[in-house]
């Protein structure tokens, strides 16, 4: 969903996408996220030679000057000064050092800061780096590896219409993008879609193990049940029905699918989901509180 009147006619798709393509972009963090959407840049035209990578770690350094010919770093210092937009891919405990590391250096350069890491507030980040900064915290899941992931985005006071725009077309380059306009719902977000596709794992898991005790052999369990779940996601995206009238099509009165769905319902499966969706937003909430100094 792109807010703020599709960007307007101010800032147009067509521009959008020179910006892309003309912004130096450093990642600060090499892991997986970071991995998808430096691929998703590289696939969709944006120029490896205006990516840089920081990552302490050698190996994945190495992997990925060599599978998309990005520049890598070992220093963050030495990678941020690069670029005008830094991405920052690393885990919420390290969040604070990496930005006081880099505050005098943001300061100096103003660079659009994107951030993934999940429960950090926008405020926090723009206190460590020093203050008034523009400052976009995106997240985004796992499969942005295969470019079909999903990213909520917030951008704070200091994020201007056309850098919106930039961070939009950096972040859709591994699938839909939506944008809320209330930090507090960023742990919502990560709650439901960051944490999702675990979601999907675990109910795939307990289908399979669950046709292998009625006999199934292991093998055509999985097959069965990837495409299941594969099929039943492309029909919910495709046919723009609600899941509840798609449901309901399927579950005929007496038959097998509603024994199976009386059965979830009995169990207490929906109040199951939201305590579980509960749980993963206070998680994020905590993460923020965990990464301020104790007080007295």
């Amino acid at each position: 969903m792109k807010t703020e009147t599709q960007a307007t006619t101010m800032y147009s798709d067509s521009q959008a996408e020179a910006a892309v393509n003309a912004a130096t972009v450093t990642f600060i963090g090499g892991g997986n996220m970071a991995r998808s959407l430096i691929g998703g840049l590289v696939a969709r035209g944006h120029p490896a030679r205006t990516i840089h990578v920081a990552e302490p770690y050698a190996p994945f350094r190495e992997a990925l000057a060599r599978d998309f010919f990005v520049h890598v770093h070992e220093d963050n210092i030495a990678a941020a000064a690069r670029a005008a937009v830094w991405v920052v891919a690393v885990k919420p405990d390290v969040m604070r050092p990496v930005a006081e590391q880099l505050a005098e250096l943001a300061q100096r350069q103003r660079p659009l800061l994107i951030s993934i890491a999940a429960g950090i507030t926008s405020h926090q980040l723009e206190r460590w780096l020093g203050g008034e900064l523009p400052i976009v915290r995106a997240m985004p899941n796992t499969p942005a590896l295969i470019g079909a992931g999903a990213t909520g985005l917030f951008a704070n006071a200091q994020v201007s219409l056309e850098q919106r725009q930039l961070a939009d077309e950096l972040l859709s380059a591994t699938g839909l993008t939506e944008w809320i306009d209330d930090e507090v719902l960023m742990d919502a977000v990560t709650a439901v879609s960051g944490s999702g596709p675990a979601y999907v794992f675990l109910l795939a898991e307990a289908m399979q193990a669950a046709g292998q005790a009625q006999g199934l052999p292991a093998d055509v369990a999985r097959a069965l049940v990837v495409q299941t779940l594969s099929g039943a996601a492309r029909m919910l995206a495709e046919s723009g029905e609600p899941a509840a009238t798609l449901r309901q099509r399927v579950t005929s009165p007496g038959g097998t699918t509603a024994a199976a769905i009386e059965s979830f319902e009995t169990g207490g499966f929906r109040q199951l989901v939201a305590q579980a969706i509960a749980a993963a937003t206070r998680r994020g909430q905590e993460l923020a509180l965990a990464n301020e100094p104790a007080t007295s």
